[in-house]
């Protein structure tokens, strides 16, 4: 290759001697000028063309490693004779590189007498080795330049196709175009301001509904409510929020988000596998709390100190679980199928950026930034927004690591929304064991913000069973158990037979699937929801209300949507609780809508080791409405418990029964959600016994109106006031009467 031309003329002393064209070089180790005389090296006193003694050549045939072709100079009427170095003068001249790429002038007088070469040869050949060095340098350098313009090249046409087609990042629909962009805001701007006014009468309907009307306000007889909040309430401010966040998180440096996530991952090893004193048994379950002082003593405060008036939670919990590490592994990565996965504790998941997705088609080293709301099946209770960078790595064969870590830490002044709730390096440790099992250590450490917790969560959320390990761990067991009955080709012991083939089987149960995670996504406080309380109570009668619209969702029936739930304290134990509200020859107590009539189950499929996991479909004999059955699951383990139905069509249910598709059968669920709780602190029974309790959280969706453009009357939200009201009571009275007996 040739090199730059003040390197060809930098050596030339004598004048008599034409400047050389750098096209005549080309680069070679292994070569060295050879002119007659003085023992092989160039001659002291002699050169072919009787120029003086002291003219050097400073060819480039030394650079690249030799070729042992010959090079013709045109300034000469002989040409050249040169030799190769052996590969014992290579391999010394190169060691010495590797220490002194420039040589002092003593160490190549005693490099030229151990090898036998003239000093000039040598002081060539570190030249020539030096010019080939920089040239490789250079070569790499192009490389990476080249490859970083195609990419920015790359980025450059997707980004004017973005702008040409912009699409939201979180919903997946079509964004507003550039050229009519003042236009719409203006829109949305007039907008904003009649939705500000429908609020205003929004209230008023709800101040009148609770026994708190104001004289001055309208008749309620001549009120409506304008459905104006979106299909899904996907473009809201908090939506807007969320996208500004990502965008700030988007822009810190790769290389800190790196350091962070390794940092993170050695200390979720040593804390998944240290033992006393750092972590302390809890002794009324398996669930392990975090000493404090122990970890400030072992660990540095890797994301800075805990934000002022933020509470700590610390927890680990191991057990097996029946699923493959890499597997696992792989829901954890990505967001969707983390979210399926984990339905009842995550609202919402987003992958925000991401800076690798593993080597070698694993997901070993994938590393990426996250958004995460986690909930608990209550609209009493808000919800903890995460923003985090998920790590996963491969430690040994059959070992994997996952962990999170906020990067609050990260920003020079970060946003307030980003600390309310921090992970410190949380995560689970896999290893794989036999039988396509997998032993799971989970821990989970944060510090959030206590504000706005209800009286009656209170004490779950202290005790850490609301967001902690246990929890995370009991519901990857529930949904692998699922996934390995939904996978098998066998008919469980007990299972009724009228589901005649395993596809029809797998048919119903993701069309159950689908309806419990439907059920999970509508109950929760999350940001995209907008929740109207009812009422002024502290528990019992504290009723919350939403409404959408549906227009093209086939999965579920169109029209506008009334959404109540409630939670409420029950002094029953969680398992007699969820028996009573799974057993269908007790559905008629609690069941306004089934008229009293008995309930019959058609058939049932098992989906999880536990009796109470199972998928049932059952019908109504004095319902009014003839032509539908109820697809019903329950499950349970044990952080807590969901009994979730809705009507279907029969004709539905036969084709789903038949091994087709389910995605298209209209569902809308309502059900109920059971945690394990004592009484609240401020509530002590009569006699002061000391009893198991539970809470209770009722939800259901009513098809208020079959025309999306409908508007939702006072007398709607009235109904299903009265009929959650009511629901509550006549489980209550029903428990008791059982207990009486």
């Amino acid at each position: 290759m040739p090199f730059a031309p003040t390197m060809a003329h930098a050596r030339v002393t004598a004048p008599a001697v034409k400047s050389r064209n750098p096209s005549n070089f080309f680069s070679s180790t292994g070569l060295s000028l050879m002119l007659p005389g003085g023992g092989g090296g160039v001659g002291e006193g002699q050169n072919r063309s009787g120029h003086d003694e002291d003219q050097d050549y400073e060819s480039s045939e030394n650079m690249e490693g030799g070729s042992g072709d010959d090079i013709a100079d045109l300034d000469h009427p002989r040409k050249k004779r040169y030799h190769r170095h052996t590969p014992q003068q290579i391999q010394e001249m190169e060691a010495l590189f590797k220490e002194f790429p420039h040589p002092d002038e003593k160490q190549r007088q005693q490099l030229s007498k151990r090898l036998g070469l003239a000093p000039r040869q040598v002081k060539f050949w570190f030249q020539n080795r030096r010019t080939q060095l920089k040239a490789t340098q250079e070569r790499h350098e192009n490389s990476l330049l080249r490859q970083e313009i195609e990419q920015l090249r790359s980025e450059n046409v997707s980004l004017r196709d973005s702008l040409r087609n912009p699409i939201c990042s979180i919903c997946g629909g079509r964004g507003l175009n550039g050229d009519l962009m003042s236009f719409d805001e203006q829109q949305l701007r007039h907008e904003n301001a009649r939705l500000k006014d429908e609020l205003d009468r929004v209230c008023a309907l709800v101040e009148k509904l609770s026994g708190r009307s104001n004289p001055s306000m309208a008749p309620a007889s001549n009120s409506s409510l304008d459905l104006t909040v979106g299909l899904s309430g996907l473009h809201s401010p908090a939506m807007n929020s969320i996208n500004q966040r990502a965008m700030v998180l988007m822009g810190i440096e790769r290389s800190k988000v790196t350091e962070l996530a390794l940092a993170a991952m050695d200390e979720l090893m040593k804390m998944s596998q240290t033992e006393e004193p750092l972590w302390v048994k809890n002794p009324e379950g398996g669930m392990e709390n975090l000493d404090h002082e122990e970890y400030s003593r072992e660990f540095p405060r890797l994301i800075g100190p805990k934000p002022i008036g933020h509470k700590t939670e610390a927890t680990r919990h191991t057990d097996i679980v029946v699923m493959k590490s890499s597997t696992i592994v792989d829901t954890l990565i990505n967001a969707n199928r983390w979210m399926e996965t984990f339905p009842c504790i995550i609202s919402r998941a987003t992958t925000v950026d991401v800076i690798s997705n593993g080597v070698g088609g694993t997901r070993n080293g994938a590393l990426q930034l996250m958004y995460a709301e986690l909930q608990v099946l209550s609209p009493l209770l808000p919800t903890r927004e995460i923003y985090f960078v998920r790590f996963s790595k491969q430690h040994a064969d059959g070992l994997w690591g996952v962990v999170d870590v906020s990067v609050d830490s990260l920003l020079d002044t970060p946003d307030t929304s980003l600390t309310k709730c921090r992970k410190r390096p949380s995560g689970c440790l896999l290893r794989d064991m036999p039988n396509n099992r997998s032993k799971v250590t989970w821990v989970e450490h944060l510090e959030y913000d206590n504000v706005g917790v209800h009286r009656i969560f209170r004490s779950i959320i202290n005790s850490g069973m609301a967001f902690g390990a246990q929890r995370w761990v009991a519901t990857l067991q529930r949904q692998c158990q699922r996934i390995a009955f939904l996978m098998s080709t066998n008919t469980p012991t007990g299972d009724l037979a009228a589901v005649p083939t395993p596809s029809g089987r797998r048919s119903l149960m993701k069309l159950a699937e689908r309806m419990t995670n439907k059920f999970c996504s509508g109950v929760s406080a999350s940001s995209r929801h907008t929740w109207t309380k009812l009422s002024q109570g502290t528990g019992d009668d504290d009723v919350r209300v939403m409404s959408r619209k549906n227009v093209d969702d086939p999965g579920e029936p169109p029209g506008v949507v009334l959404s109540a739930a409630t939670s409420l304290w029950l002094p029953v134990s969680p398992n007699r609780l969820f028996d009573f509200l799974r057993d269908q020859s007790f559905r008629n107590e609690w069941d306004i809508l089934s008229n009293g009539g008995p309930i019959e189950e058609v058939t049932h499929i098992s989906n999880g080791k536990d009796r109470g996991n199972r998928v049932s479909v059952l019908s109504a004999k004095n319902s009014s409405q003839s032509n539908t059955l109820i697809l019903q699951e329950s499950c349970a383990d044990s952080y807590g418990s969901m009994v979730v139905y809705a009507p279907v069509e029969i004709s539905a249910i036969h084709q789903v029964m038949n091994g087709n598709d389910s995605l298209n059968v209209a569902l809308l669920p309502s059900g109920f959600v059971i945690l394990p709780e004592g009484p609240p602190e401020s509530r002590s029974l009569a006699d002061n016994r000391q009893v198991e309790g539970s809470i209770l959280t009722i939800a259901f969706q009513i098809l208020v109106n079959d025309l999306p453009t409908a508007k939702l009357t006072l007398e709607s939200v009235e109904t299903v006031n009265n009929l959650i009201s009511c629901t509550a009571q006549r489980i209550k009275a029903a428990l008791q009467k059982v207990e009486d007996v």
